[in-house]
Parts: C-alpha cells; structure tokens; sequence
C-alpha cells in the first residue's frame, strides 16, 4: 500500500531554521523538525510513509519563484516528493506563473491565508482559483479562531463558486475549531487532512471526526517541520480504524486528490 503523507512543508538548508522559527513563533508550540528535505525524510527510516506532498508558503509576492523553483528541484531530487506550487495575492502575473509551474511538474497549489494576511475568498485570490479549477488541486489552511482569514464559511463560498476545484480543507477544516469547520463545510465537495489536529483533539474525538467526515474524504498529513511524521503515523493507524478505512485516508484519497485535475 502506497502511504501519502500529504501535507508537509519543506525550505532551502540556508533558510530553515529561520523558517522554522517563524512558524514555531506564530502557533506558539516547539517545532519538531529542521524543515529540510533530507529531516523530512528520516522518518521514513520509522514509519512506512512511501511519498510526502512538499509545499511551502509565499509570504511576499516576490517569494513566489524561488519557492516554486526549490520544490520543483527537490522533487526531481526525491522521488518520494509530489510539489505542489506556492501562490501570493500580489505576484504580478499568476496566470504564467501556474503555467510555468505546471512545466517545472508541480502538482498543486498551496496557500495560507493566516500567514499571507488575506480573506481566502479576497478578489485576488478568486481569480487564481478560476485559473487553476479542474487543473491544479489546492492545500489551504482553514480555520484560526484568532483571525478570520481563513474561516471555513469563507472556504464554502470559494466551493460554491467554483465547483469545480479540488480542495483538501487542511486541519479537519478548521485548525483550531474544527467543529466549525464541520458544521460548515461538511456538506460541500471537499477533501480534509488531520494534520496538526491530533494533539489537540485526542485519540476519541479525531477517531469520532474522521467518521463524521467519512473515510472516503480524509487525508493522513503531518505538518512536518511542526510534528514528527513518523509519530503522527503511529498516532493514527492505532485509533482503530478499520484495514478499508486506513486503505483509503493513508493513501487512496490522496492519490484522488492528487490526481484529480
């Protein structure tokens, strides 16, 4: 069996820690990883994950390039990495960055409205997702109750008006309120992932979730440099799924996912 995980961030050694650190500063928690390429796949040698879909986040439109150049690289690199693209609100043309994106074999697009400051249904960002509904499937984090960037009802207005796209609701729908994030967006054409969701949900609720959500729509993701992928695989396949059930969240529906424009 093919075990994906499917949300995984990584950066350039120069700019890693730095990174890191960031991103530990923004969730106020202590980061696991180095957010290498090469730490991200040390947990191979401890859990039988085969493939990680990489990503990174453009906070400024000038980041857009390089970030979409070193995923590109790295996943000619390693096999075991599917890229998929970032996307800022203010880069200039995006349009011929997702078709030169597409060229460099990017799968996907990724984007956090929280870090990047914008409303995931911004003018801006609408047009983007028009460009790359029924091509590129999408990543977004969904859901911080301390802003509102990212609030999951404005996700279910994206779905609405663009039927079309392929979108994995990332953290149960809602990071930090997932029960919005269900009440919203469970009835809506969305795929979720559990990543950074465990540890603070516990064994029972992520195991009564994923059956609200239902197997066939849930993704296995780390969040790695946030968590150890490894740890989060074990965390999960012991919360008594069934063989079907764990067939599906740890890699069929990522491989629909990914496979889906």
């Amino acid at each position: 069996m093919t075990i994906i995980d499917v949300h995984a961030h990584i950066y350039p050694e120069k700019i890693a820690e730095r990174a890191v650190d960031a991103v530990g500063e923004f969730y106020l928690v202590d980061m696991y990883g180095k957010g290498t390429a090469a730490h991200l796949l040390e947990s191979q040698k401890r859990a039988p994950i085969s493939r990680f879909v990489v990503h990174s986040v453009a906070t400024s439109a000038h980041a857009v390039t390089a970030i979409n150049d070193f995923i590109a690289a790295q996943c000619r690199e390693h096999a075991e990495f599917i890229g998929f693209m970032a996307m800022h609100q203010d880069f200039p043309d995006p349009e011929a960055e997702i078709e030169r994106a597409v060229g460099l074999g990017l799968a996907g697009m990724k984007l956090h409205p929280d870090t990047q400051k914008v409303d995931m249904d911004d003018p801006r960002l609408m047009r983007i997702y028009e460009m790359i509904e029924g091509r590129l499937p999408l990543i977004v984090h969904t859901g911080d109750y301390r802003t509102d960037f990212s609030h999951p009802r404005r996700l279910k207005r994206i779905l609405r008006a663009f039927p079309n796209l392929v979108v994995d609701a990332a953290h149960f729908g809602g990071w930090s309120i997932p029960e919005i994030g269900y009440d919203v967006l469970h009835e809506e054409n969305v795929f979720i992932d559990v990543s950074s969701s465990m540890m603070c949900l516990g064994q029972r609720r992520t195991r009564e979730l994923v059956r609200m959500w239902g197997a066939d729509r849930v993704m296995f993701g780390s969040d790695f440099p946030m968590w150890d992928p490894a740890h989060e695989f074990d965390t999960f396949t012991s919360l008594g799924f069934t063989d079907d059930e764990l067939e599906k969240m740890l890699g069929k529906n990522a491989e629909r996912f990914v496979g889906a424009s």
